[in-house]
C-alpha cells in the first residue's frame, strides 16, 4: 500500500484473513458510516462480501416513486447503488391497496465515496470509489482495525406477536378456504414480533449471527432512527452480463439436532416439493417477459441445504436478459418476489393484506447491489428485523407458505422456528 498523500490511488488491494476482516465488520458496523452485504462465514457459493463506506448521495424512495426514478440514480454513475427495497413498494407496483400505515421507508438506494469488495477464499479486499479520501480512509481502517466490542445478549424481555397461535391457526384456515375457492394455491402468511430493544447492541448483534449463524446473505443498514440486520439465506435476483438467476425457497424441516436422513425426509414430501415446485413455475413466469423467448429454464430442482437450524429446498431458474431490458425492469416486474407472496401473485397479495393485521416494512422485499443495467444481486429480506430507536422496539418476522394440504399447527411451528434466530436475540 502507498502513504497518506492525496495522490493515493483510487484501487487499493489489502491482504485480509478472514478474522481480520470480521475485526474490520464490528468496526464498520459501529462507526455507521457504512452499509454492508456480507457473505455468512463458509457459505457455499456466496464467498463475496460488499462494503459501501462514506455515502454521498441516496434515493429514499416512496410508494409514490416511479421506477425511472431507481434506474436514473442506479445508472446515473457507474459506481455500485446499494440499498433496498420493502414489500410495500411491491405492493405499490402491483397496485394492490393497502389502509396500513407505517414509517418505515417504501425503500433505500445509497451510492459512496468508497467501495470494499472482500473475497473470502483470496483472503483479499479490494477497496476502490470516486472519493481518494475514502478510500484512503476505508484503506486505513482495514489495516487497523480498532479492536471489537464483545457482544451481551440482552436480557429475556416480553415479546407481542401481531398474531397469537389461535389467531394463525384461525388464518390458515382461512387461507385454505380462500385455495379451495381457487383465489389462491399458495400463500405466505406472517407474523410480525416486537420485542423491547432500547439497549440492544444491534452492531454486535449483527456481528454475533453472521459469525456464529451463517447465511448467504447479510446485510446491516442504518436508516433515519432504524438499524436493520438481515441474515437471508435466500437470493433474490442475480443479473450477471445478462445472464439471469433466480434462487427460490420452499420446503422447510425444521431440527433441533441435525441426524443424517433429514433431507431425505424433505425431499420425500409431497407437500414440501409441491410449494417449491408452485413457485418455480410462478418465478419463470415473473421473469420471462423480460428474458429472450426460449432462454428460461430450471436447473437443480429440489436441491437442498441447511440453515438456520432448518433443512430447506430451492431450484435455481435461469434467463438471459432481453437485450433492450435491464436488470431493474427484470427486478422489478418479478418484485414483491414471489416465494414471500404467493401464487397467482396479485391475489395472493390482496388476501394476504386482508389476513395479516401488520404491515410487513421491508419484510419480504429485497436487498440489491446494483453495479450496471445488466449486472445486479438481490436477496429476499426474510430473517430481518430492525431496532426503531425512536420506539425503542425491536420489529422481526416469520411465515410460512400455505397450501391446500397444510395443516395450521405444523404451519405455526414452522414459522415459530424460523423466527428462532431473533426470538433469542443472540443469546445461547
Amino acid at each position: 500500500m502507498g502513504g497518506t498523500s492525496s495522490a493515493m490511488p483510487s484501487r487499493v488491494s489489502v491482504c485480509l484473513d478472514p478474522t481480520a476482516f470480521a475485526v474490520l465488520v464490528d468496526a464498520l458496523a459501529r462507526q455507521g458510516r457504512a452499509d454492508l452485504f456480507l457473505s455468512g462465514p463458509g457459505c457455499v457459493g456466496a464467498a463475496r462480501s460488499v462494503v459501501g463506506f462514506a455515502p454521498h448521495s441516496e434515493l429514499v424512495v416512496t410508494t409514490d416513486t416511479p421506477p425511472d426514478a431507481l434506474s436514473g440514480f442506479c445508472f446515473g454513475s457507474a459506481d455500485p447503488a446499494l440499498g433496498f427495497l420493502g414489500y410495500g413498494y411491491g405492493l405499490a407496483l402491483r397496485r394492490v391497496a393497502t389502509q396500513k400505515q407505517t414509517g418505515f421507508p417504501a425503500g433505500l438506494l445509497r451510492k459512496y465515496g468508497a467501495y470494499l469488495e472482500y473475497d473470502a477464499r483470496q483472503c483479499r479486499a479490494e477497496i476502490y470509489g470516486p472519493d481518494a479520501g475514502a478510500v484512503h480512509a476505508l484503506a486505513r481502517l482495514a489495516q487497523n482495525p480498532p479492536v471489537p466490542m464483545p457482544f451481551v445478549a440482552p436480557a429475556p424481555a416480553p415479546v407481542a406477536q401481531s398474531l397469537s397461535r389461535v389467531a394463525y391457526e384461525q388464518g390458515v384456515v382461512q387461507t385454505l378456504e380462500h385455495i379451495r375457492a381457487g383465489q389462491t394455491y399458495q400463500l405466505n402468511l406472517s407474523i410480525r414480533f416486537q420485542r423491547p430493544a432500547r439497549d440492544l447492541d444491534v452492531p454486535g448483534l449483527f456481528r454475533s449471527l453472521w459469525r456464529t449463524r451463517p447465511a448467504p446473505y447479510y446485510a446491516f443498514m442504518r436508516q433515519g432512527s432504524y438499524e436493520i440486520v438481515s441474515t437471508s439465506p435466500e437470493r433474490f435476483l442475480r443479473v450477471r452480463g445478462g445472464q439471469v438467476l433466480s434462487q427460490p425457497i420452499k420446503g422447510t424441516l425444521a431440527f433441533a439436532h441435525y441426524q443424517p436422513g433429514l433431507e431425505r425426509r424433505l425431499l420425500a414430501s409431497g407437500k414440501e416439493s409441491a410449494e417449491l415446485s408452485m413457485i418455480v413455475d410462478l418465478v419463470r413466469n415473473d421473469i420471462s417477459a423480460n428474458c429472450e423467448y426460449g432462454s428460461v429454464h430450471v436447473g437443480r430442482h429440489k436441491a437442498v441445504f441447511v440453515v438456520d437450524r432448518l433443512v430447506q429446498m430451492y431450484s435455481e431458474v435461469h434467463g438471459q436478459l432481453r437485450a433492450d431490458k435491464t436488470c431493474l425492469d427484470l427486478l422489478l416486474d418479478a418484485f414483491p418476489p414471489g416465494s414471500v407472496s404467493g401464487c397467482p401473485k396479485r391475489s395472493s397479495l390482496e388476501l394476504i393484506d386482508a389476513l395479516e393485521p401488520h404491515a410487513r416494512d421491508l419484510y419480504c422485499g429485497c436487498f440489491v447491489i446494483v453495479r450496471g443495467p445488466r449486472d445486479l444481486d438481490s436477496s429476499v429480506a426474510i430473517r430481518t428485523g430492525w431496532r426503531d430507536a425512536q420506539s425503542g422496539l425491536f420489529s422481526f418476522f416469520a411465515g410460512s407458505g400455505i397450501v391446500v394440504d397444510s395443516k395450521p399447527a405444523l404451519e405455526y411451528a414452522e414459522t415459530m422456528a424460523k423466527a428462532e434466530k431473533f426470538l433469542t436475540l443472540g443469546a445461547a
